[in-house]
């Protein structure tokens, strides 16, 4: 069947939430008043991991989790399932705004790169699984113009610390022996990467916390933080110290121009049958991406099927965040094409579409703030690579706040602070004009065969701030 002429499942927090709808945790709302050592707001990974490495730091510390809605409700579980050694941001902005320099971002990038091993190492331990395998990542270029933009981006990995094991320059025969898409050109090897299902690790992390003594609550929207208090609908909590971790959903708490919530779409197929896995290779359970300004990202699930994501409608009025996560037919229409275009001998049936908002700030950089006066913290900002940044900024912030001294602490994103977001219409405007650009791009590179990279492209790029 054509993938076209399917009628997919259409939100409900997506593929991988839906189906553990019979193996979620438990949670409790918060109702009355209590008062805890550490309060953090949003149940997603980035509170999860803070309230770990909180109770690992100081046990005896009382803890608790608020989540308006429930655990894994935004990005945390409705993300592409990759947990990358990719920081969020631009490293040449992070070297520029250290006193660090280029070895301060390449403390960053490095930190990024032990945080997979980190992360998969935690899940051994306590017994979590995630469906997680280290295949590593694949980036693959369509046009000369995207193979030329990932030599480029590979001198710059180099640069910022990685090495020339970690990434690796692929030629179409070699790229094709891994994932046999057939319009590739050749593309970019990542060792550090893993697939994973963003639900079971959600879910894996908040039994593993409730088993340690963390109080974690959902239905529970925390209104308003002030001088040690958080206010609910039911109920008022006193903390001596409060964690935001509320990524894409942090304007009502952080300010509506601090970051804004972009959106992204995915689709899953239904599972494939094993000829078509003869086809299509992708033995080596690798993550894959593309070097398109449009870029999509997707993986190869533990259950046959093929999962890919990409911006679609990138951005709502008034920084919507989308509910529940259903998805225009359209843009399940362009990323089933995509997908046919990579596999076209290929048959599959679109299964289960979904949409999702991750944060992003003015220049796409990510930060770990912690105010000890205030004794208010936060980490937001991932810009789309939130899995291993959850993990850094969750540790980074109980680190910071336990007054513990580590190599995390003094990161350059540790501080770092983007300026503000233009008003509306202004930012809805900018934002569209942006993956306009981008779009357009895309397309003129793919007819013209071209070996450059388009000006609309660098314009679109450099207006982002996106160039390294």
């Amino acid at each position: 069947m054509n993938a076209l002429s399917a009628t997919p499942r259409n939100g409900d927090l997506g593929f991988w939430m839906a189906g553990r709808t019979d193996n979620r945790p438990t949670c409790p709302q918060f109702t009355g008043q209590d008062t805890v050592d550490l309060a953090i707001i949003g149940g997603g990974y980035t509170g999860l991991w803070a309230a770990y490495f909180a109770k690992k730091l100081e046990p005896s510390l009382k803890v608790a989790v608020f989540e308006a809605e429930q655990v894994g409700y935004g990005a945390s579980g409705r993300n592409g399932g990759w947990l990358s050694a990719m920081p969020p941001g631009n490293r040449a902005t992070f070297a520029r705004a250290s006193a660090g320099g280029l070895e301060a971002s390449r403390a960053l990038q490095q930190e990024f790169v032990a945080g997979v091993d980190s992360v998969l190492d935690i899940l051994q331990t306590e017994g979590i699984n995630a469906d997680q395998h280290k295949g590593g990542a694949l980036v693959a270029a369509h046009t000369k113009a995207g193979q030329g933009r990932l030599v480029a981006r590979r001198d710059a990995d180099l640069k910022y610390g990685l090495t020339e094991d970690e990434i690796q320059m692929l030629d179409r025969d070699d790229f094709q022996s891994r994932i046999n898409i057939s319009t590739v050109h050749g593309g970019l090897y990542y060792k550090h990467c893993a697939r994973f299902h963003p639900a079971k690790l959600v879910h894996g992390l908040t039994d593993t916390l409730q088993s340690m003594g963390v109080s974690i609550y959902e239905d529970s929207r925390v209104d308003s933080v002030g001088q040690d208090t958080l206010t609910l609908a039911n109920g008022r909590v006193s903390a001596a110290k409060t964690f935001i971790c509320t990524e894409g959903y942090s304007g009502p708490l952080l300010g509506t121009r601090t970051l804004i919530p972009i959106n992204s779409s995915m689709i899953v197929t239904k599972p494939l049958p094993d000829e078509a896995w003869q086809h299509i290779g992708w033995k080596g359970l690798q993550c894959l991406s593309d070097s398109a300004h449009t870029f999509i990202y997707a993986q190869r699930t533990a259950d046959g099927r093929i999962t890919m994501g990409g911006r679609g409608v990138p951005y709502r009025y008034s920084s919507g965040t989308g509910g529940s996560g259903s998805t225009a037919q359209s843009t399940v229409n362009l990323l089933a094409e995509k997908l046919r275009t990579f596999f076209p001998d290929v048959p599959f049936e679109v299964d289960h579409a979904w949409s999702g908002v991750l944060g992003v700030t003015r220049d796409w950089n990510g930060g770990v703030h912690w105010d000890p006066a205030a004794g208010v913290g936060s980490s937001t900002g991932y810009a789309g690579h939130g899995v291993t940044a959850a993990y850094v900024g969750g540790r980074t912030l109980a680190e910071l706040a336990f007054e513990r001294e580590t190599e995390r602490t003094s990161l350059p994103w540790v501080g770092y602070r983007a300026r503000k977001w233009e008003p509306e219409p202004i930012r809805w405007l900018g934002v569209h004009g942006m993956y306009r650009l981008f779009g357009l791009a895309d397309q003129w590179e793919e007819r013209r065969d071209s070996t450059k990279t388009s000006l609309l492209a660098k314009f679109g790029s450099r207006l982002a701030g996106l160039h390294e």
